[in-house]
């Protein structure tokens, strides 16, 4: 159950981020989670919208490059130690963590935690296998 997630490269300068989300704004996607990470000239904002394709169009249509790739979503309980857990389970399968960002959920009562792993497959295997709710788009669109 991966998720896609697009990437969009953007200068890192006034108005680059206000300018993208008003696109999406512009054509109803809805942003469900995002993380943003610089340089000093350039910077990367991963999203999960909910309609992928059209926003991929949408902004490339605008001028800017994107991609696509897949994370996995990993929902656990808001509270004291639950990051903490999981990257105990993945550090103990020997699987690297390329990158991760966080939100929680409206209730409050559990956090999504958005990870791209080395190894997608067998890190979603591990997690599995030790009980962590793995959560599809759909999921995290609904949330």
């Amino acid at each position: 159950m991966l998720v896609e997630q697009i990437a969009v490269f953007l200068e890192n300068k006034s108005g680059r981020l206000a300018e993208i989300t008003a696109i999406l704004a512009e054509n109803a996607i809805n942003i469900r989670a995002l993380s943003v990470a610089d340089t000093a000239d350039f910077g990367i904002l991963r999203l999960i919208v909910d309609k992928v394709e059209q926003a991929k169009a949408v902004l490339r249509e605008n001028g800017f490059t994107v991609g696509k790739t897949q994370v996995l979503a990993v929902e656990v309980e808001d509270k004291t130690g639950g990051l903490a857990r999981v990257l105990k389970c993945i550090k103990e399968a020997g699987i690297n963590v390329e990158y991760m960002y966080a939100f929680v959920n409206k209730t409050g009562e559990n956090a999504v935690l958005i990870f791209r792993f080395e190894k997608m497959e067998e890190a979603m295997a591990t997690l599995q296998k030790e009980g962590f709710t793995i959560l599809s788009r759909e999921q995290i669109c609904g949330l």
